[in-house]
């Protein structure tokens, strides 16, 4: 019998205040309410009665008749069903009781903290979202599906240590080449679950497209298309807001998950968990020495990590552990909506970034580095053992060092102290010269970072080696404070 696994990625993000603006006094006494945007709690109760609520509820009539699926939730929306919609928790807590329902293992915060430079965070974040599944769902979980799927073979060994008996991740076409995804494989001895992204986006991309030669489609046509697809397995994977929330009800997404269990039954397939999957052989080892995603037309980290700007922010919130005063606010900064939504993509995938945005490109970049900023500074001055650190911290927007020539802007920018000494040696020489005449390395040095010692040092550099040389000097030295 055709054996069909299906799975639902389950995530909302705490989205940052639209409204933040740097170095503005406000009433707010936590840096949450500072941080992140009201709408948020407006948002989750829109997807609950939308989505979570009647697509849980739809799915728990159909699991003594044979429906079986598997969810991947992340800690952080469960932090907010518990806060503000604890029935539709209720709801996933009665779905995960049942044994033809799978609860997958993820980073806790939803993170990208597996492209960070070192690992740890990225285990520390599964291991608490592996003990949230415990606690609130009564579940260990076996497999594990990192962050929209991104995955290598540096991730595949800590997974694999971590006890993981299999992942998931996406069946892309040049890790595959001729092969099929509907087979088990394996990276680094780590069994592989490779999504078949065909028939998993015939649903999720295009269930409403109405010049697709296969619409309408029906579940009885794709029980059909499943029975007749080779391979020991289909895995299939959505993300779950698909249901009602992407496609609303009108457009007859209820009624097609309504009739997939009887219809795949008919034509002879039966719906298995992830962990079903392990009874199949491993056909072939792969090595994926870059990471690889279900995001976009590229199918990499390019959604998170691609331009300038993400390269920035990524940067700013690893350095910011060395100042956090909140572990827990600093993982929230780690989520991986913030990143995706500064992506400046153009065609069919800058749209799909668009359909998600919480802001334009620009403006989330913005919001983004301006909160770390203020973040970074309020955890030094409320802890006198950081405050030598101070002219470490990060930069806001209007405070990061622009190199500039007499021709303009140079695309160079430093939001540290770290990086302007990195920038240094590679900045064009007629910015160097430029910005010496003027004055203006010693003026920020002064002004923005704040240190006077640095600010010294630069007006009596003569040259860009001496330049460099106070600066990487005083960066050793606030570091060894």
């Amino acid at each position: 019998m055709k054996q069909f696994c299906l799975g639902f990625e389950v995530h909302q993000p705490y989205r940052l205040n639209k409204s933040f603006v740097y170095g503005q006094e406000d009433d707010k006494h936590d840096h949450y309410s500072r941080y992140f945007d009201p709408a948020n709690k407006e948002i989750l109760l829109r997807v609950c009665d939308k989505c979570y609520g009647p697509a849980t509820s739809l799915i728990l009539d159909q699991l003594d008749d044979g429906f079986a699926c598997a969810f991947s939730i992340s800690g952080v929306l469960v932090e907010q069903l518990e806060k503000w919609a604890p029935d539709v928790l209720d709801l996933f807590v009665q779905a995960a009781k049942h044994p033809n329902v799978e609860m997958i293992c993820q980073t806790y915060f939803h993170s990208i903290s597996s492209l960070f430079w070192e690992m740890d965070e990225f285990r520390e974040q599964v291991n608490q979202h592996r003990q949230m599944l415990h606690d609130v769902f009564g579940v260990t979980p076996r497999i594990f599906e990192n962050t929209e799927f991104i995955f290598d073979n540096r991730i595949a060994k800590h997974v694999r240590e971590m006890g993981f008996s299999a992942c998931f991740t996406e069946g892309v076409d040049h890790v595959l080449t001729w092969r099929s995804p509907n087979f088990l494989y394996e990276c680094e001895g780590l069994p592989l679950v490779m999504r078949n992204f065909k028939l998993s986006d015939d649903i999720a991309f295009r269930f409403t497209c109405r010049d697709w030669e296969a619409w309408p489609l029906t579940a009885e046509k794709y029980a059909h298309w499943v029975s007749q697809t080779p391979g020991d397995f289909i895995p299939v994977f959505i993300d779950y807001e698909t249901i009602g929330e992407h496609y609303w009800a009108d457009t007859g997404i209820l009624e097609f998950f309504r009739h997939l269990g009887p219809e795949l039954r008919r034509a002879g397939v039966e719906m298995i968990n992830p962990s079903d999957i392990l009874q199949y052989p491993v056909r072939e080892s792969f090595s994926i020495p870059v990471p690889i995603s279900w995001a976009d037309a590229e199918k990499d980290a390019t959604a998170w990590i691609e331009n300038r700007k993400q390269k920035n922010a990524v940067r700013a919130i690893q350095r910011s552990h060395k100042f956090t005063c909140d572990e827990r606010l600093w993982r929230c900064l780690q989520i991986s909506d913030h990143f995706y939504y500064m992506s400046c993509k153009n065609g069919s995938c800058g749209e799909v970034h668009s359909y998600f945005s919480h802001q334009p490109e620009h403006q989330a970049f913005i919001t983004y580095m301006d909160i770390i900023a203020d973040y970074e500074e309020q955890c030094i001055r409320n802890d006198p053992e950081k405050e030598n650190m101070f002219p470490l911290r990060s930069m806001s927007i209007d405070n990061a060092f622009y190199f500039s020539s007499p021709f303009g802007f140079t695309g160079h920018v430093a939001f540290d102290l770290d990086q302007f000494a990195e920038m240094l040696p590679v900045v064009p020489a007629d910015s160097i010269t430029y910005h010496q005449q003027r004055g203006d390395l010693a003026a920020w040095a002064r002004s923005a970072v704040g240190d006077e010692t640095l600010a010294q040092a630069l007006e009596a550099a003569h040259s860009r080696q001496d330049l460099i040389h106070a600066a990487e000097k005083r960066c050793d030295e606030l570091w060894n404070l």
